[in-house]
C-alpha cells in the first residue's frame, strides 16, 4: 500500500479553539508526545490505537476521544487502511485542569449525540462568518464533556432563565449587523456562555446563531427587493461575504439571493 499523508490545519477565530487539524494517514505513527491543551478527536474512517498513561486505548467506530493536557500519549493506525481523523485542540478555558484525572481514566466516550455535535462544530469552523454558531456549538460540547467526566454535573437540570434569554435577544437585535462573540455576550448579560445558549434555545426554540442568521436573511430579502445587488446586501446586513449570505439565504428561503431578486415580481416566490 502506498503511504498517504493528507493534512490540513488552521486556527479559527473562535475563543477556546487553539487549532483545528484534519488528517488522513495510512502508516504514520506518532511517538510519545504531550500537549498543553486538550485534544478532542473523532475518527471518520479506520481506527487509531494509542497509549495514554501507560494504558492501551483506541477509537472504535463512533467513539469520541478526549486526551488531557500534560499526559503523554502516542498514536498509530489500528487498521491496514490507516485512519482519517478530525481533531480540535481546546484550551483550558473550555475544560479546566480539575478534569484531567477523570479524562485519563476514561478518555474514550461512546456518545452519538456528542459525536454528531463535534462533527457539526467542525463543519461550522470551515465556514468564515459562522463563528457565533461555532462558539455556541462548542459551549454545548463542553457542557456534555463535563457531564461525562463529572456525572453529577449532568444531573443538574439546565436553567431556562427567561431574563437571560431576553437579555441576549435584545443584544443580538442591537448588534444585528455588527455581530458579537459568545464571550462578549456572556460579559454583557452577564452569564456563562453555556447558560446563554441553553437559556436562549429553551426560551425561544431556536439557537442564538440561528436567530441571528434568520434575522439577517429577513433584512437581506428587503434590500434585494429594493434592487440592491447581493454582494452589497451581504455586507450591509452583516454576512462575511456573498457566499456566506448565499449559503444561509438558500437554507432559509429555498433559493439563492440572485434568483430571489430576479423572481421578486413573480407571485410564486414565497416570503
Amino acid at each position: 500500500m502506498v503511504s498517504r499523508h493528507e493534512v490540513s490545519a488552521w486556527r479559527p477565530r473562535v475563543p477556546g479553539v487553539v487549532e483545528v487539524f484534519h488528517a488522513h494517514f495510512t502508516e504514520h505513527a506518532y511517538p510519545m508526545n504531550v500537549h498543553d491543551v486538550w485534544t478532542l478527536l473523532i475518527v471518520d474512517n479506520g481506527a487509531v490505537r494509542y497509549d495514554l498513561n501507560r494504558r492501551e486505548c483506541g477509537t472504535p467506530h463512533d467513539t469520541v476521544s478526549l486526551l488531557p493536557p500534560q499526559v503523554p500519549h502516542n498514536g498509530s493506525p489500528a487498521t491496514p487502511q490507516g485512519f482519517r481523523k478530525r481533531v480540535l485542540y481546546l484550551d483550558l478555558s473550555q475544560l479546566d485542569e480539575g478534569l484531567i484525572g477523570p479524562a485519563v481514566d476514561h478518555p474514550d466516550i461512546v456518545d452519538p449525540l456528542l459525536r454528531r455535535r463535534i462533527g457539526q462544530l467542525h463543519a461550522a469552523l470551515t465556514r468564515p462568518g459562522d463563528e457565533l454558531e461555532a462558539a455556541s456549538r462548542l459551549a454545548l460540547i463542553g457542557e456534555r464533556l463535563r457531564g461525562h467526566l463529572l456525572p453529577r454535573l449532568a444531573a443538574t437540570p439546565p436553567d431556562s432563565d427567561l431574563g437571560v434569554a431576553h437579555s441576549l435577544r435584545e443584544l443580538l437585535d442591537e448588534r444585528l449587523f455588527d455581530g458579537m462573540t459568545l464571550d462578549e455576550a456572556a460579559k454583557l448579560v452577564p452569564a456563562h456562555p453555556t447558560h446563554l445558549v441553553r437559556a436562549f434555545s429553551t426560551a425561544f426554540g431556536i439557537a442564538p446563531h440561528q436567530y441571528l442568521m434568520s434575522r439577517r436573511v429577513d433584512h437581506a430579502r428587503r434590500l434585494l427587493l429594493d434592487g440592491r445587488p447581493p454582494a452589497e446586501v451581504a455586507t450591509a446586513v452583516g454576512f462575511y461575504d456573498q457566499s456566506h449570505l448565499t449559503r444561509h439565504f438558500k437554507r432559509f428561503v429555498g433559493v439563492t439571493p440572485g434568483r430571489y431578486a430576479r423572481n421578486a415580481d413573480v407571485t410564486t416566490v414565497i416570503r
